[in-house]
């Protein structure tokens, strides 16, 4: 083959990865678009329940009046999730910018689970919901899933991995 050859090759190449890529994200978008619509059928939309408890730090929260001003992510997730290990860290980043509080499913006792904070560096506000009654209360079917309420209302949620852009997106857009 010729230097001439490769160097016509070489772009079709490109473009054909390129090609293979946007389609494969298409696909991505569209399949987790799919499954956060299943996983989170049962979440309610109208008549929301209350979400509000008193954080380890002994501070009582009510997301409702938490999201009159500006926008709140709650996430719920528990210490023994393998996906939260991976979503966490970006729960954390999220916190230093916007209010962020996370409610921790069946995670053990408040002494245990404010060790397992410190220990893994998270800073976020944290309800420990040790008997899954909040969770019960908004029909959470998986973990993570991370929620966004502006003035009182849910305006997006996702359930599973989720990005630390995606999660920037639904905050800047809400």
């Amino acid at each position: 083959m010729s230097a001439e050859q490769v160097s016509i090759s070489l772009p079709k190449r490109i473009l054909g990865w390129i090609k293979q890529l946007t389609l494969l994200l298409l696909i991505v978008i569209i399949v987790t678009s799919v499954m956060d619509i299943w996983r989170g059928k049962d979440i309610p939309r109208d008549n929301l329940p209350q979400l509000q408890g008193t954080t380890l730090a002994g501070e009582m929260l009510d997301i409702a009046t938490l999201s009159q001003d500006q926008a709140v992510l709650v996430y719920f997730w528990g210490t023994w999730c393998p996906v939260c290990n991976f979503v966490s860290p970006a729960v954390n980043q999220m916190s230093a910018y916007y209010p962020v509080v996370t409610v921790a499913m069946n995670s053990g006792e408040d002494e245990k689970l404010r060790k397992y904070l410190q220990h893994q560096g998270y800073g976020f506000d944290t309800i420990n919901d040790s008997d899954s009654k909040i969770a019960r209360d908004w029909s959470l079917q998986a973990t993570p899933t991370i929620m966004i309420f502006k003035d009182g209302e849910l305006k997006h949620y996702t359930t599973g991995f989720t990005s630390l852009p995606g999660m920037w997106w639904r905050m800047m857009f809400t």
